[in-house]
């Protein structure tokens, strides 16, 4: 079972995802090159809106877990000497993180690399250090984490949940965009969420803007720019997809084998799901915010479900679009959408067991696609998923 997205946002002059240079992100697609957003900005963005709208654990990406999280509340939390601490989570590090040298810089405990680790894991983290803590001596304390991290090696996730984490082990994050690490005990997850770059789906429309910066205490007699800069800004009209494998979701939020799905209580899956769609239509990703204010909503937007294997529309734009005066861009865009996917179910059969769409505009290459609001769709979509 999967739920794809589809969504047509159109910017302003804005800068949404800069690349290495400052430069607006592009790629070559079909017969010319095109604004992109990258699949990690969009996700960035979605996570923060998540993590102030949604109840669950969450996570922490960064290279400072272990002296600013585990460390931290050690000597904070639990009252361990910072000497002690230090010895201890490094120790840990070491014992949890494979690397060919040392997994953290033994003065600082900082990774070289982000990575993602769950509230969750943190707080079993602090509390196994806690109790080895107590030992007689560092010694004792040591070896006993060692010989923790030994024997609980295959039930660690098992002793997560036990403590009442249940099986976002890395946060819901996790669970919905996946987590690579090299590790013996923690647990690798398999993205549920599958992001494409989102594209423009009409050739690439950039131009530098030069500004400059007035002296407010400059003398009459004083003229001139007291700073002069640009950046490039683009406008455009935004194709975007998202494929969400259902069973694999469910499986990393309850642990169950994904084949068994749909005899999980779903609860909390269907709550993370509502809040991520509603984020995907609404949160605006995007560089310069002060100078640029490039928020925007989108006006199409289209839900699939079903046990099809999925694919993405972009094809619908790989001919970009060429806009013409008295052309209503989005209205172009909504059509040549509608129009490939007939010719997608044409081609195939029936792509996808339900579909709804939200939109602002006329629907007819859509025919036979129910419309509704936004959140109306969005429950009638998980409503077909998961039932009502």
């Amino acid at each position: 079972m999967f739920l794809q997205m589809h969504t047509l946002t159109s910017f302003h002059a804005s800068l949404l995802n800069r690349d290495d240079a400052g430069l607006a992100k592009t790629i070559p697609f079909g017969d010319a090159s095109r604004l992109r957003v990258s699949s990690q900005c969009l996700k960035k963005h979605w996570r923060d809106a998540l993590q102030e709208n949604l109840n669950l654990p969450d996570g922490l990406r960064t290279r400072e877990f272990f002296s600013r999280e585990v460390k931290r509340r050690l000597t904070e939390e639990k009252g361990v000497t910072d000497e002690f601490a230090h010895s201890l989570v490094l120790t840990l590090a070491k014992g949890i993180i494979k690397s060919k040298g040392s997994p953290v810089d033994e003065n600082t405990l900082r990774m070289e690399q982000p990575a993602l680790f769950g509230k969750p894991e943190a707080d079993f983290f602090v509390a196994l250090l806690a109790e080895c803590a107590e030992a007689e001596d560092e010694k004792a304390a040591k070896a006993l984490l060692a010989e923790r991290l030994k024997t609980d090696k295959k039930g660690f996730n098992a002793m997560l949940s036990q403590a009442g984490h249940g099986n976002l082990y890395a946060g819901f994050e996790g669970a919905l965009f996946g987590r690579f690490v090299t590790s013996d005990i923690l647990a690798r997850s398999d993205a549920a969420v599958h992001v494409a770059h989102a594209l423009s789906v009409h050739p690439v429309t950039t131009e530098v803007d030069y500004f400059t910066v007035v002296d407010d205490l400059n003398k009459d007699e004083e003229t001139g720019a007291a700073h002069a800069g640009d950046m490039e800004l683009g406008s455009g009209l935004f194709y975007e997809y998202v494929a969400v494998d259902i069973p694999l979701l469910v499986s990393n939020f309850t642990a169950c084998e994904p084949k068994v799905w749909r005899k999980q209580n779903a609860t909390d899956v269907k709550t993370t799901l509502k809040a991520l769609l509603k984020a995907i239509a609404t949160v605006t990703p995007g560089a310069k915010l002060g100078a640029t204010a490039p928020y925007a909503r989108a006006d199409f937007v289209l839900f699939e479900s079903g046990c099809q294997q999925p694919r993405s529309l972009a094809n619908a734009y790989l001919q970009s679009l060429r806009f013409q005066e008295g052309d209503d861009p989005m209205q172009r865009a909504v059509d040549a959408l509608g129009g490939h996917l007939q010719a997608v179910d044409g081609m195939y059969g029936v792509t996808a067991d339900q579909r709804v769409a939200a939109t602002t505009k006329e629907s007819g290459a859509l025919a036979g696609i129910s419309v509704n609001s936004l959140d109306a769709a969005i429950d009638e979509t998980l409503n077909a998923i998961f039932g009502a």
